[in-house]
């Protein structure tokens, strides 16, 4: 229901999914919300779009996917007129077998749609370049900056600046409140912590930092988290 969204500024909201507590952002432009990640399934994602529908008053028409796990990209089956953008390379991890290993990945943790929602991910992605940026003219004044972080958490991490005068950064998991933040097999765990330094320069400390698992943190928190991580996998602080 549209009162499980949080507002963190104008027209910038987020919610925390049941199960999984993956976290959807939403930025509404005059036209149109860009959606921050999608959801576990084609279910969870058309549920978010109608919410925000209901919200906004306006339909999803863009959406970003953080990193290509299950439990963030699915949804994005129920949004095929949504334009779809994602990590430098990720539109080739997909076609090299990725759909199919992303849905046995949902299979694996019990969902039966998995394989059937994972075939009908976009093939045309808008690629934010490793190490770059992109800016989403949302109109009225309005935009996202794209943040391209490649390698880190997974194969393809992007972040999602809105900025105002308080900025809003949704970190996908690069950041994670509710628990330890996970690295599997995907994940390059030496380039993690320099991740979180280029969220922290570009966010600034002022920032809420929306975790892809949690609550709100602020800045000394994604420090904390940063140094945690260094200390466990050995990068030199």
């Amino acid at each position: 229901m549209a009162s499980a969204w949080e507002e963190l500024g104008p027209g910038t909201v987020r919610r925390r999914l049941p199960g999984w507590d993956e976290t959807l952002g939403a930025v509404a432009g005059p036209d149109g919300v860009l959606l921050v990640d999608a959801g576990p399934s084609r279910s969870a994602g058309g549920e978010a779009a109608r919410e925000l529908a209901g919200l906004l008053g306006r339909p999803v028409t863009r959406v970003v996917i953080t990193h290509p796990h299950f439990d963030h990209v699915l949804g994005l089956a129920a949004l095929p007129d949504a334009e779809a953008y994602g990590g430098e390379g990720l539109a080739g991890f997909l076609a090299a077998g990725g759909r199919a290993e992303v849905g046995r990945d949902a299979e694996r943790y019990g969902l039966e749609s998995g394989s059937a929602d994972a075939a009908a991910l976009p093939e045309s992605w808008h690629e934010v370049p490793a190490g770059g940026t992109l800016d989403v003219d949302l109109g009225g004044g309005r935009r996202a900056v794209l943040i391209g972080l490649g390698a880190a958490h997974s194969g393809h991490d992007v972040a999602v600046l809105v900025p105002g005068p308080v900025p809003v950064m949704f970190c996908g998991d690069l950041v994670e409140e509710s628990g330890q933040p996970q690295a599997g097999p995907d994940a390059e765990p030496e380039r993690w912590p320099a991740a979180l330094d280029r969220l922290l320069e570009l966010g600034g400390p002022g920032a809420r930092y929306v975790p892809g698992h949690g609550a709100v943190v602020d800045a000394a928190f994604v420090r904390a988290q940063r140094a945690a991580l260094a200390r466990r996998f050995g990068v030199a602080p």
